[in-house]
């Protein structure tokens, strides 16, 4: 299977060119699944809920959407990616889901970061997991990452694969990373964009790039720099994925002991 990481650099509230950037930097590039950063069309930082609301959009069937799934259908591809969605009067930080038969679902961010509370309402629902063409891919975004209970619960949805689209400032992440494939055996593809943005005087944000593939056993595929934007397309072998066995007598969920772990109830 082949798996696209994509690293761009948005100019913000510049959705249109944004999006046609996009476009002119996937032109002839293959892949089953294409994964984009956290909001990738509008930027990142924005000062409050009611400017992200002049940006939110329906989903599906708003712009970004609807640009995705055109691209979808010109590549046969499924593509996950980040915006900001609004349902009645919530606005989201949401990742979509499309291929080229259509909408296929959406994440709502659950662990939102520092300003973004201020921004977006929290995700009611758990990370959802998708099956894209007998392929089980689940879906965090960025923050989610910190929380090591949300991919091993990916994990034991049955993931095969990790969708990450993120917008990262603190440096960890990428690191951290390997340890979730570790954790879980499974790959994860982190998306992430690269830029500065200071729409707030003196609140400057550096995005650190980075994106990257990581698989079972801790193996980085691919990792894009810190500061340019990039595509990278990799082979994955899913059964490395599908294989829990460390060694004959060490299966990792089957050697689970949840009776014993602290349950917040």
């Amino acid at each position: 299977m082949k798996v696209a990481i994509v690293q761009n650099r948005p100019e913000f509230g510049k959705v249109q060119d944004n999006l046609n950037r996009i476009e002119e930097t996937l032109a002839g590039k293959s892949a089953d699944l294409f994964v984009l950063p956290e909001l990738f069309a509008t930027g990142y930082r924005f000062k409050n809920m009611n400017e992200a609301h002049q940006f939110a959009e329906p989903v599906p069937g708003g712009k970004t959407s609807n640009f995705l799934l055109s691209l979808a259908k010109k590549k046969n591809a499924h593509f996950i990616a980040g915006l900001v969605e609004i349902e009645g009067d919530r606005i989201y930080n949401s990742s979509v889901i499309l291929g080229a038969k259509g909408f296929i679902g959406r994440y709502r961010k659950i662990h939102l970061f520092d300003t973004e509370k201020s921004c977006f309402h929290t995700g009611r629902d758990a990370p959802p997991v998708f099956n894209l063409d007998g392929v089980k891919v689940g879906v965090m975004i960025c923050f989610d990452w910190r929380f090591p209970e949300t991919a091993r619960s990916l994990a034991l949805k049955g993931a095969d694969i990790i969708a990450h689209p993120s917008n990262l400032v603190l440096p960890h992440c990428p690191q951290a990373m390997i340890t979730r494939c570790l954790e879980n055996r499974i790959f994860v593809i982190t998306s992430d964009r690269v830029g500065v943005e200071e729409r707030i005087p003196g609140e400057e944000l550096t995005f650190i790039g980075q994106s990257q593939v990581v698989d079972p056993d801790g193996k980085i595929l691919v990792r894009a720099s810190e500061t340019e934007e990039e595509v990278h397309i990799v082979d994955i072998d899913l059964k490395k994925a599908r294989d829990k066995y460390l060694n004959a007598q060490n299966e990792i969920f089957k050697d689970r002991r949840p009776d014993l772990y602290i349950h917040n109830d």
